[in-house]
């Protein structure tokens, strides 16, 4: 007996069991080769909090504490778990909102990558400690909404501004290029300490995951916690900042515009670092007020938020006679002992560089003592014609080098950001500017630091550095160590640099800095009872304003504990201001105190010093 099929019934049933093939096929995919179905299911059930580290705490070479952690409240929302029959003017009337800034904080770009419904993110930052508790007691009343523990920084004294640096939330752009490091709402270092050991401060963040129920409400520990990560702090940093020192300088250098800097010249280690005008640290602090306050430094003229310290560059003026005469004397065209004689003047076609009325220098150190123009400019045009009037560039290369090695015309590699690399001609330079027959001639301002030259106060603390340790430096750095002693501080900071010029020709151009001190022009505003200080002081011309006062120094003589800069814009002879707040600084740091009555006058006086406001044009 023959059975015929209908072939509407194998039609059906082909239809169906490609239906049922295709249906295991998804289910499959669902459950077995794409996980983002998963991880959508698990959106809805399971809520990732993130766990803030412990920021790095920052203390001063002595123990004090300069930067701490100041706890702080997020209020985040999950926009799927909050309840539409909330009441959201109980709420606004917690938080001090209105119900058009409510809707706008809940309204985000949901076709974006940043945002989604079942994801929690920002609804209101930095809730004031008074709302913060004001809203826990009513925040069952608002599912969907709890509150996060975030660490801003806190600033226990009002000193170091610069030093310190500054924390802000992350951009766009650092998120993308940190390689899932940072995400939205996180906080970055950006200026000063902050910024350069970010990756040592910033700690790593730990993951508390959620379980919630059908209604988005949180009933415990996703798999009992086992999934959970801790957060780890980041590592506390030991400075190299003098806290009290730091706090002195700044305090007289208020009124003026310019920087110091101070160096323990056998370590490299930055004891002080002002820029005038600083600012109070507190206000740039994760706070409400901080946009206004920043906004208002932005635009203020004298621009607090300016690193002069290691930022602005300058002609450093007649301090540059002393590296002028190191390196003449390594190059063989200079003796310690060799006399020029000086009319009042350097003659050169008809044109003269005035000099001061001195007697004529015997040697090096007199003539430092004199700060005679006559003399180092003859030294720098022999130097620089060492090989021939006419072969200028081959002088110039040589005499580069060993700039170069004092740290001048590059980056010195320091711990702050945003470094100058400051200015040194190259016979490059005058043969693209003048062509091949340029001659020693076009550059001879170079030998009394004028022209083309350009230093910051950080390179000039540093040249002060290396003439006290007569000939070596460790490269100016603000980090001393971490409290975890498994870390050091960066190899290059413990690298040792020679200057290239023997140690003997150092004797000479340090009595001579001795004698500058001591002598008329500058000794009666810096002598330290019982203590021998070297100086030079120098004048950066800023044509056609005032010109900078600069002073460099070190101090005692024997056995240096401390090299100094100081540079103040318009202020004239470094003798006038420079010098005497310098001495009152190293003074301040050996003995701990300003006590001779004529000290404390001078103290006051510099104190009392305003030079702030528009710069005066110079006296014709």
């Amino acid at each position: 007996m023959i059975i015929k099929v209908d072939s509407r019934i194998l039609t059906i049933q082909l239809i169906f069991a490609l239906s049922a093939f295709v249906l295991l096929l998804k289910a499959a995919q669902i459950q077995l080769f794409d996980p983002s179905f998963r991880i959508r299911a698990d959106a809805t059930a399971i809520e990732k909090h993130v766990v803030y580290p412990a920021r790095g705490l920052i203390y001063d070479r002595n123990g004090k504490l300069l930067v701490n952690n100041d706890p702080m409240y997020d209020l985040m929302v999950t926009y799927n778990s909050i309840d539409p029959k909330m009441d959201t003017a109980k709420f606004c009337n917690i938080l001090g909102i209105d119900t058009s800034t409510f809707i706008a904080n809940l309204k985000k770009d949901w076709a974006s990558k940043r945002f989604s419904r079942s994801v929690p993110f920002p609804f209101i930052k930095k809730l004031s400690p008074v709302t913060y508790a004001q809203l826990q007691e009513s925040l069952w009343e608002f599912p969907g909404f709890f509150p996060q523990l975030r660490i801003a920084r806190g600033y226990p004294h009002h000193s170091g501004a610069n030093v310190l640096g500054y924390i802000r939330e992350v951009d766009q752009k650092q998120i993308d290029n940190s390689k899932g490091l940072y995400g939205l709402g996180d906080y970055v270092g950006i200026s000063g300490l902050e910024g350069q050991y970010e990756r040592f401060l910033m700690g790593k963040k730990g993951i508390q995951y959620v379980l919630k129920d059908n209604l988005g409400r949180p009933v415990g520990p996703y798999r009992d916690g086992t999934l959970d990560s801790i957060s780890i702090s980041g590592f506390d940093m030991i400075s190299s900042i003098d806290l009290d020192l730091q706090a002195y300088a700044e305090d007289i250098m208020k009124g003026k515009r310019g920087s110091v800097v101070a160096i323990e010249p056998k370590t490299g280690e930055i004891l002080a670092a002002v820029s005038s005008p600083s600012y109070d640290p507190n206000l740039l602090t994760i706070n409400q007020s901080r946009g206004t306050a920043f906004a208002a430094m932005l635009k203020d003229y004298d621009k607090p938020l300016y690193n002069r310290i290691a930022q602005a560059k300058y002609p450093p003026g007649s301090i540059f006679k002393t590296v002028i005469g190191l390196a003449a004397m390594q190059m063989g065209v200079l003796t310690p002992n060799r006399s020029i004689a000086c009319g009042g003047a350097y003659y050169y076609r008809g044109g003269r560089i005035k000099c001061h009325h001195h007697p004529a220098p015997i040697n090096v150190s007199h003539a430092l003592q004199y700060s005679c123009n006559t003399y180092f400019i003859n030294v720098l045009r022999d130097a620089v014609d060492k090989y021939g009037f006419t072969k200028p560039s081959i002088g110039l290369r040589e005499l580069d080098e060993h700039l170069f090695d004092f740290g001048l015309g590059h980056k010195l590699g320091t711990d702050m950001l945003h470094e100058t690399r400051g200015n040194i001609p190259t016979a490059e330079y005058y043969e693209k500017i003048y062509g091949k027959g340029w001659r020693s001639t076009y550059m001879m301002f170079i030998g009394i630091g004028q022209g083309e030259i350009q230093m910051s106060t950080l390179q000039i603390a540093n040249l002060a550095a290396i003439i006290a340790n007569k000939g070596y430096y460790y490269i100016p750095h603000l980090i001393k160590g971490f409290k975890n002693k498994e870390y050091l501080i960066p190899e290059t900071f413990r690298v040792k640099h020679q200057s290239g010029v023997d140690a003997k020709y150092f004797t000479p151009v340090i009595d001579g800095m001795e004698m500058a001190v001591a002598s008329k022009w500058c000794g009666w505003s810096t002598p330290i009872p019982g203590i021998v200080l070297c100086g030079k002081t120098g004048t950066s011309q800023n044509p056609p304003y005032e010109d900078h006062a600069v002073f460099m120094a070190f101090a005692p003589k024997e056995n240096p504990k401390i090299a100094i800069a100081i540079l103040i814009e318009n202020a004239g002879f470094g003798a006038q201001s420079s010098a005497p707040i310098a001495s009152l600084i190293v003074e301040k740091y050996l003995t701990g105190k300003i006590e001779a009555p004529f000290r404390l006058a001078r103290e006051k006086e510099m104190k009392a010093k305003n030079l702030l406001g528009p710069p005066k044009m110079a006296k014709k």
